[in-house]
């Protein structure tokens, strides 16, 4: 699939078939997160891929957006330890940047995904930084959900001309 194709066409999915993901696509997704840019290069996140049920329901249970997670096969949290940045500040970047590569990595394999914001939402984070035994100095900026898609992808003209601005606002 070309890139254009899989980023007009990814959508947030919600519902999911019960066909498991492959161990070979959910590392080709980490794969495509670890090729993110970053600041300084520091490449300071970490990624918990949970494929339990007991611990997928309790996701679901937790977090008030992420119900999807008990159908789905797999979640990855996405995460970043501050103590291997190299510069303060830039982590919520660095992983927006690793989860988006996510979601076009999965659409380009055909899953479905929902990214389900966390961070700075502290009532998001605790409990799943409890549920998931994520240490207190780990950053969570948040989780997605990841499976074979039940619900068709569907090509969107997002675009608004009125949004872009030429050399000064």
């Amino acid at each position: 699939m070309d890139v254009l194709e899989a980023i007009f066409t990814r959508r947030s999915i919600r519902k999911f078939t019960p066909d498991p993901v492959s161990e070979d696509d959910v590392n080709t997704l980490l794969k495509a997160a670890m090729c993110a840019p970053s600041s300084h290069n520091s490449r300071s996140w970490h990624f918990v891929v949970v494929r339990d049920q007991a611990l997928r329901q309790g996701i679901a249970q937790r977090h008030p957006y992420a119900k999807m997670a008990a159908e789905a096969p797999v979640v990855i949290l996405v995460c970043a330890n501050p103590a291997e940045a190299k510069e303060a500040g830039f982590w919520q970047q660095d992983c927006a940047a690793a989860l988006e590569n996510i979601l076009l990595a999965a659409r380009g394999r055909n899953l479905g995904t929902v990214w389900c914001g966390m961070h700075p939402i502290e009532d998001r984070v605790r409990p799943i930084r409890e549920l998931l035994q994520v240490p207190e100095d780990i950053n969570i900026l948040g989780l997605v959900v990841v499976g074979h898609p039940a619900q068709p992808f569907k090509e969107a003209d997002r675009f608004d001309p009125a949004k872009v601005h030429h050399d000064r606002w």
